[in-house]
């Protein structure tokens, strides 16, 4: 059966509702979908300074895990004309 991760990177939750959706489409479709986030790079105080909700409990991924999946879905918003920068210390990593 292919294999898809999900991974995404949601401040406030709304990236989030949508990879779960994603996730449930990819099961419709006959494959298996994993959800995971990127690790968070702010301190930890500033996203309750903000208003941010507490992050859903989805595993963090590693750059390793990647290589297990089929495929791979990235879910993440605009911010400024670019990603957030979460999302591109992950990309960085990978090499």
């Amino acid at each position: 059966m292919t294999k898809i991760a999900i991974v995404y990177y949601s401040l406030y939750g709304h990236v989030q509702t949508l990879a779960e959706a994603v996730a449930k489409g990819v099961t419709v479709a006959g494959a298996t979908a994993d959800i995971y986030q990127v690790p968070e790079t702010l301190p930890d105080d500033v996203p309750t300074k903000i208003g941010a909700p507490p992050k859903a409990g989805h595993p963090i991924i590693t750059t390793d895990k990647l290589a297990e999946y089929d495929g791979i879905m990235f879910g993440l918003s605009g911010r400024f004309g670019t990603f957030p920068a979460q999302m591109k210390s992950f990309f960085d990593a990978t090499g």
